[in-house]
């Protein structure tokens, strides 16, 4: 079975990180989860969800204080982080490497052991500080993958769009999503 690590922060599109971890589990991929407090606030928001049913999709579940946790060493292995959604302060901490939480520090290990790091910013529209730091991430070998719906599927439902968004997502890990709809298919 190989590891996930999942960060879900403020920003908005918490269905994204909830449909990551939901993904990831009928992949049969283990799954680490860290949410930011702005992360539960949105929780709050924009779902129906308590935080320990956020928690519960997730293998284990870390606070973002516990800075010894697994995942803040290289020695654990992973297939890579998918950070859904990512605000664009999480999206400066990683590409500046200001590790000042369990999330932060996870994606500066992530990038340091070169390993897949995915961030769904959720910002617009952008700033040239928001784009410099965009393109300091993917300097460092991080991939930003803005939410940005594919209409060419012909979507239904917003849960087809995020479906489809989570799933790309973990493509760029080499995590096979069984049923995803993809071009030419």
């Amino acid at each position: 079975m190989s590891r996930l690590v999942v960060g879900i922060t403020g920003a908005t599109g918490i269905a994204y990180g909830r449909r990551v971890l939901e993904l990831a589990r009928k992949a049969g991929v283990e799954t680490h989860l860290v949410v930011t407090a702005a992360g539960q606030q949105t929780r709050a928001y924009e779902t129906d969800l308590a935080a320990g049913d956020l928690a519960a999709l997730a293998d284990v579940s870390y606070r973002p204080a516990d800075i010894g946790a697994a995942i803040a060493s290289g020695s654990f292995r992973t297939a890579g982080m998918i950070i859904a959604p990512c605000s664009v302060g999480t999206l400066s901490a990683v590409a500046y490497s200001t590790s000042d939480n369990l999330l932060t520090r996870a994606a500066d290990v992530t990038l340091k052991e070169r390993r897949r790091l995915v961030l769904l910013v959720r910002e617009t529209p952008l700033t040239l500080g928001h784009l410099r730091a965009m393109t300091a991430v993917t300097e460092s070998g991080g991939i930003v993958m803005p939410p940005v719906p594919a209409f060419y599927l012909h979507p239904r439902s917003v849960d087809d769009i995020v479906d489809h968004t989570a799933g790309r997502a973990l493509d760029l890990l080499g995590i096979d999503v069984p049923d995803l709809a993809r071009w030419g298919e």
